[in-house]
Parts: C-alpha cells; sequence; structure tokens
C-alpha cells in the first residue's frame, strides 16, 4: 500500500502537470491564445511541479513532507487566481491588468513587428474564450487547484 506521504507527493506532481498539458494543449492544439491572467496561473504550477520532483528525490526526513507542503502551497496561490480570473470573467469584480496582444518576436524587421501587433487579436482578461457547463477555464483550474491542494494538505496531515 502506497504511503500518505508518497500519494501526496504523486498529486502535488501530477495535477499541476495535468493542468499545465491542458493549458498548453488548449493554446497549441486548440488555438486558445491565453491572457495574462492565464499565465499568471500557470507560474504556481511550474513551481509545484519542481518542488514535486525535488521531493521525490528525498528518501527520508521531514523534508520531503515540507517539500509537498510548499507544492501544494503553490497548487493553492494558482486556484487563488483562477478564482480571482473566473470573478473577473464573470465580471464579478474588475480585472487587474490591461488586455495584451501576441506579436512574433524575431526573424522580423521593426515595422513588420509592429504590423503584426496592430493587427493581433486582443486577448482580454474578463472574456471566457472557453467554457464547458457555464465554467471557464480559470474556473476549473480554481476548482482544481484548491481541492488538490487541500486533498494533498489532508493526505500530509498525519505524515510524521
Amino acid at each position: 500500500m502506497m504511503s500518505r506521504l508518497r500519494t501526496a507527493n504523486l498529486v502535488a506532481l501530477l495535477l499541476p502537470l495535468a493542468l499545465l498539458a491542458g493549458a498548453w494543449g488548449s493554446q497549441l492544439i486548440g488555438g486558445l491564445i491565453p491572457c495574462e491572467m492565464c499565465h499568471w496561473q500557470r507560474l504556481p504550477h511550474y513551481a509545484a511541479v519542481v518542488i514535486a520532483v525535488l521531493a521525490l528525490m528525498v528518501r527520508r526526513g521531514g523534508g520531503r513532507a515540507a517539500l509537498v507542503a510548499v507544492a501544494a502551497l503553490c497548487i493553492g496561490v494558482s486556484g487563488v487566481i483562477g478564482v480571482m480570473h473566473a470573478g473577473v470573467e464573470y465580471h464579478w469584480w474588475q480585472g487587474f491588468t490591461a488586455c495584451t496582444a501576441t506579436a512574433p518576436l524575431g526573424g522580423i524587421s521593426a515595422a513588420d513587428r509592429l504590423d503584426a501587433l496592430l493587427h493581433a487579436p486582443i486577448v482580454r482578461c474578463d472574456q471566457a474564450q472557453w467554457s464547458l457547463f457555464g465554467v471557464s477555464m480559470a474556473g476549473y483550474n480554481a476548482i482544481l487547484s484548491l481541492g488538490g491542494a487541500t486533498l494533498i494538505l489532508w493526505l500530509l496531515r498525519r505524515v510524521r
């Protein structure tokens, strides 16, 4: 039987990997362009993956549990950002950032770069590009991240 610490560690690794795969898949395969707040949600997941991998390398002691707890907190931070972003999308409160646009960075002249920037689609943080059952990607990130962080911390509560 798998120990609670190992289970928590695997959840702390696999959950952010799955959420990042979904985000990147929707971007690269689905053609959705992430807004600034979408990128903010990804950053704590990247950190959680690195920390969870480091935790897998620790064999004994409280160091592993501490690393897994920090990974859970990173996942929870992404969930909180997801709540803030979903609230902006549902117009519950005003956003924190201006709209963003994408433009190619290298291999073209400054004039072509400016033209591409002026004709690039504007990605608004206050409009969900995709939703399922009325819940946006930011909403699903909030639900899964906060639920996952809670599960990880619950699993760690009895670890010695």
